[in-house]
């Protein structure tokens, strides 16, 4: 009964691509433990360092209290919308000078309703070729049509936009602002231009630029001075911020749209309110001061070649992005190799990502060893 799926399996092993969950025992700061082996943690989306920080933990529960409850039991339409949850709407909405938020379970829960329901029957979505799989299933699961251009190639989606165009009703054209697996920032200037000049529905997802770009940390829009010419932009709060969640913020009547058609919303149970308590608070309390931190952060990443704190190390075949990510993993650093479908067939990689408490001295081994590996493993 189960021999074609032991089949795929034992397909997925040969060509370097099976994939398991690790056992870590325990995190500290910018260090991570396996094994008993204490390694610098280079796969954390904990940019600022917020999550799993002991002394952030006690300070908010000293705030918090008793409440906050750990469980919602509930979709947020039912009974699963406590005052917290609009407070931190409000302040999202306020913060980036917006009609309307709302709160999604996760930034894949985002993506998909979002993407799902904008599109309907004789409606399209435009897409950078390098967006997130969220984006992808969730366009997947449309009525409409999509379109995917290259990736952060204005010409090629003007192309496709004088050819289409006018062959649909509603067009929505988005992109990830930075690109979770190769760091680089979208021409959001030139999408906002787009945008206007046929007549779209702009969707920026910010996951991984919330909390990090601009001065309030609001992303690059905020950084580009453009939140205004954008209709929806998406942030986590389970990356910089340290908790779980996301939301969409824009206008109004989309917003509006999204707590009707947005399937991943309506059909979920809320977020405990103690998790949307902890996110609020950062947001308030702790990431106004992250700016100086946050600057050498993306100083660093540019120094190392990237237009971000995302910096990737393509390899190209699974088996020898495997081998770097263990010659690494004996040299202290913990580095996870991104294989497709994450990412395009031959373009296997590590994806070194900072944080706030990694310095220059830190990296000083690992830079003279992905060059000389990687040279090595490729030339194999």
């Amino acid at each position: 009964m189960f021999e074609s799926y032991n089949n795929i399996l034992n397909d997925l092993e040969i060509a370097s691509h099976l994939r398991s969950i690790k056992n870590f025992e325990h995190k500290d700061g910018k260090y991570i433990y396996i094994d008993g082996k204490k390694l610098l943690n280079l796969s954390s989306n904990n940019y600022l360092g917020f999550a799993d920080n002991e002394d952030i933990t006690e300070e908010f529960l000293s705030f918090a209290g008793k409440k906050y409850a750990f469980g919602s039991a509930s979709a947020r339409l039912l009974t699963g919308t406590l005052p917290v949850y609009k407070e931190l709407e409000a302040l999202i909405s306020k913060l980036f000078e917006t009609d309307a938020t709302l709160i999604f379970n996760s930034g894949y829960h985002a993506n998909v309703g979002i993407n799902s329901s904008l599109a309907g029957i004789g409606d399209v979505i435009f897409s950078d070729k390098l967006n997130h799989a969220s984006i992808i299933d969730g366009m997947q699961l449309a009525k409409g049509k999509f379109f995917r251009y290259k990736h952060n190639d204005m010409e090629n989606l003007e192309m496709l936009l004088k050819r289409e165009r006018n062959n649909f009703k509603n067009a929505v054209i988005v992109s990830e602002s930075v690109f979770s697996m190769d760091g680089d920032i979208a021409d959001l200037v030139k999408l906002t231009e787009l945008k206007k000049k046929y007549n779209c529905i702009l969707v920026l997802d910010e996951a991984h630029a919330f909390g990090v770009f601009g001065e309030k940390g609001l992303g690059v829009c905020e950084e580009l001075q453009i939140i205004k010419d954008v209709d929806l932009i998406v942030g986590t709060f389970g990356k910089a911020i340290g908790s779980m969640g996301a939301f969409v913020t824009g206008k109004k009547v989309l917003i509006d749209y999204l707590i009707n058609k947005a399937r991943s919303f309506i059909f979920s149970t809320a977020l405990p309110p103690i998790n949307i308590a902890f996110s609020k608070w950062i947001i308030e309390n702790k990431l106004p001061y992250t700016y100086d931190d946050r600057m050498a952060m993306l100083n660093l990443g540019r120094k190392l070649g990237s237009e971000s704190h995302i910096i990737p190390v393509i390899v190209g075949e699974n088996d020898k992005t495997l081998e770097l990510s263990n010659i690494l993993y004996k040299n202290g650093y913990f580095t996870l190799p991104i294989r497709p479908p994450t990412v395009p067939q031959g373009t296997s990689r590590l994806r070194l990502s900072l944080t706030t408490d990694i310095i220059d001295k830190d990296l000083e081994c690992l830079k003279n060893l992905i060059p000389v590996y990687s040279r090595r493993l490729l030339k194999q």
